[in-house]
């Protein structure tokens, strides 16, 4: 079956946002990663050199390549997930929590609608929802974060828009954690990569949500203390147990591949780790095999 429901499916078709059209040049990044919580400034030449490796890595599955061209956004443009949703009904636009990230959406339907991808709707004021606190469990489940960037209103609005699809919606409220200038999504804290198999990070996993995915009969990968910060936990699934994460995981990645999963790594401080941003920031997946 072919879908968009899904974390795991094997990948067939994705957009991207590469940093030569994100970051465009070093003045740019230099104008602006402080202001958007970079907690280091990312060289534009490394960044180019980093995504060469990702990218190789994402196309394994020979997946259709979608890439947002350069526009006026800003250099946070390069985590394309957050700007929407793909349901098997058409996109769904999000609405930004993050203010310096408003334009993100609009551009987004331009390329859709120039790929005529159709479009189900869009998430309006006073809602916020941002595409990295959204997940799926299975075809007809989708796990809400209700965090700083995607809010109650958001969450009710995009239930009007998917439930009638079939789709249960499942909201998680996250902690306060480092607050609301951080990045700090429900995907830092949970990656679901093949039928009830997901990587999380329980220390700051809400106890009810842990105890329901354990009930749903998942098994979860944990991601040790030493590996939050660097993603860990952020893993792209390519394919059921094809795990794409960020170099410099070690740990989480014995922990996979004892749970029979192929990971494949890439280097990515320039344009992950500084930004906040891992192998599933970095990709709008639009349609798996399931």
């Amino acid at each position: 079956m072919i879908t968009c429901h899904s974390e795991y499916g094997v990948l067939k078709s994705v957009c991207l946002k590469t940093p030569a059209a994100a970051f465009q040049r070093q003045e740019k990044i230099d104008a602006e990663w402080r202001a958007l919580n970079f907690v280091g400034r990312p060289d534009f030449h490394a960044a180019l050199a980093e995504y060469q490796g990702f990218q190789s890595a994402v196309t394994e599955t020979n997946p259709t390549l979608h890439f947002f061209p350069e526009n006026d956004l800003s250099i946070d443009s390069l985590y394309c997930r957050d700007a929407s949703i793909a349901t098997d009904g058409g996109m769904i636009l999000c609405h930004m929590g993050k203010a310096n990230r408003e334009g993100e959406p609009s551009a987004a339907r331009q390329q859709f609608e120039a790929w005529q991808i159709p479009v189900l709707g869009a998430i309006a004021a006073p809602g916020k929802l941002e595409g990295g606190d959204v997940a799926w469990l299975d075809t007809k489940t989708l796990a809400v974060g209700l965090t700083y960037r995607t809010n109650a209103n958001g969450i009710a609005q995009l239930r009007r828009l998917i439930e009638p699809l079939g789709v249960e919606v499942i909201e998680v409220p996250l902690p306060h954690f480092r607050g609301p200038q951080d990045v700090f999504h429900l995907m830092s804290i949970l990656s679901p990569v093949d039928h009830r198999l997901a990587v999380v990070y329980s220390p700051l996993m809400p106890v009810v949500f842990r105890e329901l995915l354990l009930a749903r009969g998942f098994e979860l990968v944990e991601v040790p203390d030493a590996e939050f910060e660097s993603m860990g936990c952020n893993v792209l699934a390519m394919g059921p147990r094809r795990c794409l994460i960020v170099r410099g995981n070690p740990q989480t990645a014995e922990r996979l591949r004892a749970a029979g999963c192929q990971v494949t790594e890439y280097k990515g401080n320039a344009i992950s780790v500084l930004g906040g941003g891992g192998p599933t920031c970095l990709t709008r997946p639009l349609k798996r095999v399931v």
